[in-house]
């Protein structure tokens, strides 16, 4: 599976049509670790967009040397390699990948971003696959040239690196970052409270960050005592921090106080440590706060002296988070003025800014790492005994040294084993992130291969199935075998929920969806409906009505639908049965052609 940006880039609660665009290319890709960077503006920043097999970490340490002038790449008018490659291998090792190669990504002889691939051995790259990677190069830009997401002032169209669901006035620059929140009355009033907090907690130097979800960084908002502010490479307020680049970011993706007591082994790592180890200073304390439930910023204290402050002055500081919590829920009026009332050159009122997503980037991503961590537990530490127990067990019973009674006891103990594992291997399948095998497939044809798998209890429940399947279906380039997993898991849920003699029916046609096109697939049962009060949380994991089950099946199947940039929603009622409604991005827009095979449409036809 492609993981698109990390927390420490822009990894939003949705992907973004570059992100989808470039993901269906680099999941086709045979190699240990794949990653594509785009430049979002000429002579920009380059940003690392998608990528697999390479941790947050190495693809930092990616980026860097791509950015380094030194990195050069025969242009388009130079002669190539001997090997008539235009590739260049990356003298980087990182941990998941010891061997790198890169390839320039261009559109109309411009530059616009790296394709990097990497494998876990030390050794070169062969003609073969320095082909592959140009290949893929120029595949990618066919997809993007395709998407029409190139522009004629920027390199990359600006609205494919804003949040997709967030939408802005017209000429809105969506590539800038919010408007600054350290305005004179807000340094004034959260100056006031560090002020307060000298008598509680001794510093030598603090300051307030402000966190920008939209943007993936910190804001300096105000800084008190020991700051000279007169260098330009000081610390100031208007300032902005990255969380990967920053002790303030730190806190702000682990939700929990930091603190330093050996700022010379950081301040290569923070920027705002840099700052502090400069000016001598040798202990710092950074804690975050939270608004309304979701992390709102942090406050560092700073002092010259070691060994300072320990987590548990974090307790002493909450008087102060009190009242920055208060600040930031209710901002100065100025400062909300400005978004709203701002006027244009002719005296009309600007329309008010899109409002922030109702969940930050980061508590998502918070999530991942959770589960992350959590199925790592669950594989080492009960996975592991339990294989072992089970093992210890299946060797008793084979000797056969048991009599009846302990023998049958062990085998009923077994059972219930073996039914804990497959639970277990269930959460972890779940929990695991998704590897996708794409190609061009029909819909219908998946479905018919799903309703074979069940044909048999179709025919013993006397289920009648129709079918509608349009006489021109686009293809959609998908994982078959994942996508077959979640039509079965459908159809077995129906096939509980009818009664004997009931009536299935399936509809797969394209409609519209803005300026592209979708497969949308209609599984409808007479059976019982979902009560009212159960309907929203049919996806939610480990939800189920069932006596056995772990409720994985519907959240596995919202889980793959949307790895391949699709949409699931469930319609139900008294009198309608239940409506399952899923679409799903086709592939290319003049991609619709005529079934055929096992799934050309028969008008009306009954299993």
């Amino acid at each position: 599976m492609v993981v698109t940006p990390s927390a420490e880039q822009t990894k939003v609660s949705q992907e973004t049509h570059l992100q989808r665009t470039l993901t269906s290319v680099l999941n086709d890709l045979p190699v240990d670790a794949a990653l594509a960077a785009i430049f979002h503006r000429e002579k920009g920043p380059l940003v690392a967009q998608v990528y697999r097999g390479f941790t947050p970490r190495d693809v930092q340490a990616i980026i860097r040397t791509l950015s380094v002038p030194e990195t050069s790449f025969p242009q388009p008018s130079s002669p190539e390699e001997p090997d008539g490659s235009r590739t260049i291998r990356l003298r980087l090792i990182t941990p998941g990948a010891k061997s790198l190669l890169a390839a320039p990504l261009r559109y109309r002889q411009r530059t616009y971003g790296y394709l990097v691939i990497g494998r876990k051995e030390s050794v070169s790259f062969a003609k073969k696959e320095k082909s592959l990677i140009e290949t893929a190069s120029e595949e990618i830009t066919k997809a993007l040239e395709r998407e029409v997401l190139f522009d004629n002032s920027v390199v990359l169209s600006r609205p494919l690196v804003a949040q997709e669901p967030l939408t802005a006035p017209a000429g809105a620059d969506l590539l800038a970052a919010s408007p600054s929140r350290a305005t004179p009355e807000m340094q004034e009033q959260v100056g006031a409270v560090l002020g307060e907090i000298a008598p509680l907690l001794p510093y030598d130097r603090a300051w307030v960050c402000c966190y920008d979800p939209l943007v993936g960084s910190v804001e300096v908002i105000a800084i008190a005592g020991d700051q000279k502010g007169e260098h330009k490479k000081d610390l100031r307020p208007g300032q902005r921090l990255a969380l990967d680049a920053s002790a303030a970011g730190w806190a702000v993706r682990h939700r929990k106080p930091r603190v330093d007591h050996d700022l010379a082994s950081t301040q290569g790592r923070f920027v705002d440590h840099k700052h502090l180890y400069k000016d001598r200073f040798r202990s710092s304390l950074v804690v975050p706060f939270f608004v309304r439930g979701q992390v709102g910023g942090t406050l560092t204290l700073a002092s010259k002296e070691s060994a300072v402050y320990s987590v548990a002055d974090a307790c002493v500081l909450e008087p102060a988070m009190l009242k920055l919590i208060e600040i930031f829920q209710h901002p100065p009026a100025s400062q909300l003025a400005k978004p709203q009332e701002a006027a244009s050159g002719d005296g009309q009122i600007a329309a008010p800014a899109a409002p922030a997503p109702s969940e930050p980037m980061i508590r998502k991503q918070e999530r991942q790492a959770a589960i992350g961590e959590f199925s790592a537990f669950l594989a080492t530490e009960i996975r592991e005994p339990l294989a072992s127990i089970r093992a210890q067990l299946e060797e008793v019973t084979s000797e056969g040294v048991l009599d009846f009674d302990p023998q049958t006891r062990v085998e009923n103990a077994m059972r219930d084993l073996i039914r804990i594992e497959a639970i277990l291997n269930e959460i972890l399948d779940f929990a695991k992130p998704l590897e996708l095998n794409r190609r061009l497939c029909r819909v219908p044809e998946i479905i018919e291969n799903a309703l074979t798998v069940v044909a048999t209890e179709l025919e013993v429940t006397r289920i009648h199935v129709t079918k509608d399947y349009a006489s021109h279906v686009s293809p959609v380039r998908c994982d078959e075998a994942k996508m077959q997993q979640v039509f079965l898991s459908i159809f077995k849920n129906a096939l509980e929920a009818m009664t004997p003699g009931g009536h299935l029916e399936i509809q797969v046609a394209n409609q519209r969806a803005g300026r592209h096109q979708e497969v949308q697939i209609l599984i409808k049962n007479d059976g019982a409906p979902i009560p009212t009060e159960h309907v929203g949380k049919v996806f939610e994991p480990f939800f189920t009505t069932k006596r056995s089950g772990t409720g994985l099946g519907l959240a596995t199947v919202k889980k793959i639908v949307e790895e391949h940039q699709g949409h699931i929603s469930i319609a139900s009622g008294p009198g309608q049965g239940t409506t399952v409604i899923i679409r799903l991005p086709a592939a290319g827009r003049t991609g619709a052609y005529r079934h055929r095979g096992r799934g050309r449409r028969p008008s009306r036809r009954a299993h």
